[in-house]
């Protein structure tokens, strides 16, 4: 039996519902249209759960409405779709001159005599339908029927098709002449001594004459290391004393200071780029070059739909020739193949419906779904200010503390030190905590980043405040306890803000993912941040799905701490392929907080949707 059952514009304004047994569910309907309807998840499967309730519910694209049942998660109800197609049309027979007017939301709809008889000839029917006796197959429907005489008989006059084996590729060696000398092992030993030498001396000697293989032997040379710590190698080794290469790199970077003050700059959108999106839908989003002929048509994304022009209403079957075009073209994108697909099924579902007549008019349509849906993606789902809460924790003398996690070579260190510079540039003091006690370079490649950091902000220019400070206890040791003295020390230090390097670990490494989680809980940070590259595009949801999972599986509490937020790095380097930030914030539901789009330490960005949006319609 049905508990609940509702119909409602996609709004969330309820024009009419039926409780049954008067249980209070509109928490779990908020929570529907907030996390599933607004941004356009599980729109094939048109399911929801939350604690012992269940939400199955239809949309209806002509009048922007949704037709919802609520029902315990413990009943299997396999009527319900149905059950909503019957009250849809329904529904619409009986008010569809109301909800084409301006009063459908004041009008008053008497629908429960037509939905209890509607839910009686479903259930009735439903029940018919699991004592009827079970049918056999016809013949048609069998996998037999497929085999006719004709295949069955094999003709020997025809070839035979090509069973499936690996093609290999014979690739002829070149044929060595027999009058060519043949090194023994001792010259060829010799000949790769003597490429060595010219590879660290830079200098190509003349090559050695091999002598005849039986002639004398020749006597083994003493082997020569460079740099191997004599005397006179002292000069080049001493790192004791300052690096002339700081005052270089102070006057190269010092055009950067001052940059970086108040809140993150976007990404750029082109704004070229930007008017022809407007002005031509049935176009490729593309600036046109010079040497391109102008006539020549594009074949964006929108080109997919023009075969669908003409329908009176769309449906499934007239959209998803198109829409598998649209995945493939959002899968070379370099959004994860599973997200492709629902922002295809987010897309059929908006369109599914609708009438349309031209192919702007369709292109439009599609435009503005795949907008609409990309930006509810994107859009942060919580106030994520770094500036105002790092001031906030100042006013209450506590640090301000961020962990930086994620898997090998992304670039956590590197985009450590731009969020480091950026806070600077604002007045606040960093502590970097070095936690990374496994890589060996980690904690002299963030005492070199510290360096440079305070060269471009000296003591002098904050009233004689050093404004970064590196914390590290070597190699070996325990991170955890490593980032809780350092939060300690930058307590006691009255240091405004800690950000704490962490290890690079795989996601299926467990006792790494183990001391991440240890390290977190320990510490309880204000914020996580997950530091991922943008050129993966389905290792991207591994990646991210395992580390939340491991954060809430190997922490004791019963509230743990998992991912807050996506630092995006190598930006500057993946042209148009943006799909890594769509799969990430999909899968997470967290913003992307810092994009990384260059070498130096001005080198960083905010999200900007358009620029996404522009850069997936091309």
């Amino acid at each position: 039996m049905l508990d609940f059952a509702v119909i409602f514009t996609k709004g969330g304004i309820v024009l009419w519902s039926f409780n049954s047994t008067g249980e209070n569910v509109n928490s779990c309907i908020n929570n529907l249209i907030r996390s599933v309807i607004l941004e356009e998840r599980n729109t094939e499967s048109k399911y929801y759960e939350e604690d012992n309730l269940a939400i199955q519910f239809k949309l209806d694209n002509e009048f922007e409405l949704i037709y919802a049942a609520v029902f315990r998660k413990v009943i299997q109800l396999p009527y319900l779709n149905i059950l909503l197609s019957n009250l849809q049309a329904a529904f619409k027979e009986k008010f569809g001159h109301i909800l084409a007017s301006s009063e459908r939301l004041s009008a008053n709809y008497e629908f429960e005599n037509d939905y209890l008889e509607t839910l009686k000839a479903v259930e009735n029917t439903a029940k018919l339908n699991s004592k009827a006796p079970k049918q056999m197959r016809s013949f048609n429907e069998s996998l037999k029927s497929k085999k006719t005489v004709a295949s069955m008989i094999e003709n020997p006059n025809e070839s035979k098709k090509p069973e499936n084996t690996k093609k290999v590729n014979i690739v002829e060696c070149p044929k060595v002449s027999t009058m060519e000398k043949v090194l023994s092992s001792a010259e060829i030993i010799e000949e790769n001594r003597r490429k060595l030498r010219e590879k660290f001396s830079g200098k190509k000697s003349p090559p050695a004459e091999h002598k005849n293989s039986k002639g004398e032997k020749t006597g083994k040379k003493p082997r020569v290391w460079d740099y191997g710590g004599n005397s006179k190698d002292a000069a080049f080794l001493d790192r004791s004393k300052d690096n002339p290469h700081d005052v270089t790199f102070k006057n190269l970077e010092n055009n950067i200071v001052g940059t970086m003050q108040g809140s993150i700059r976007d990404l750029e959108v082109d704004s070229d780029e930007e008017h022809e999106n407007v002005n031509g839908l049935h176009h490729d989003i593309v600036v046109h070059k010079p040497h391109v002929s102008q006539n020549k048509e594009k074949s964006g994304i929108l080109s997919y739909f023009k075969g669908i022009v003409g329908s009176k209403t769309l449906t499934r079957i007239d959209l998803q020739p198109a829409l598998d075009k649209m995945r493939d073209h959002l899968i070379s994108k370099n959004v994860a193949t599973d997200i492709s697909g629902k922002l295809c099924d987010s897309v059929a579902s908006s369109l599914e419906g609708k009438s349309v007549g031209t192919f702007d008019s369709v292109a439009s349509l599609v435009k503005e779904a795949l907008t609409m849906s990309l930006v509810r993606i994107l859009s942060p789902k919580r106030r994520l200010d770094i500036i105002r809460d790092a001031m906030e924790a100042k006013s209450n003398n506590t640090p301000y503390t961020i962990i930086f996690c994620g898997v090998n070579g992304v670039g956590k260190s590197t985009n450590l030190a731009k969020i480091c510079f950026w806070l600077i540039e604002n007045d606040f003091s960093v502590l970097i905590a070095a936690c990374d006690t496994f890589r060996a370079g980690a904690v002299e490649q963030l005492r070199t980043h510290t360096r440079h950091l305070n060269a471009l902000h000296p003591p002098d220019r904050h009233d004689g405040r050093s404004m970064v400070q590196l914390y590290e206890k070597g190699y070996g040791k325990d991170a955890a306890g490593i980032a809780m003295e350092a939060i300690k020390f930058a307590r006691d230090t009255r240091i405004d803000v800690v950000l704490v390097d962490t290890a690079g670990r795989m996601q299926d490494n467990e006792p790494l993912m183990r001391s991440l989680a240890k390290l977190i809980k320990v510490n309880d940070p204000d914020l996580v941040l997950f530091v991922g590259e943008a050129l993966v595009g389905n290792e991207a949801v591994d990646q991210l799905v395992k580390f939340n999972q491991s954060l809430a599986d190997y922490s004791s509490d019963g509230n743990p701490h998992i991912i807050d937020g996506i630092v995006l790095t190598k930006f500057d380097t993946i042209d148009d392929k943006v799909g890594a930030a769509i799969s990430m914030t999909y899968i997470t539901g967290q913003p992307i907080v810092f994009v990384g789009t260059g070498q130096t330490y001005a080198d960083l960005k905010a999200i900007n949707v358009n620029a996404v949006v522009n850069s997936l319609m091309k």
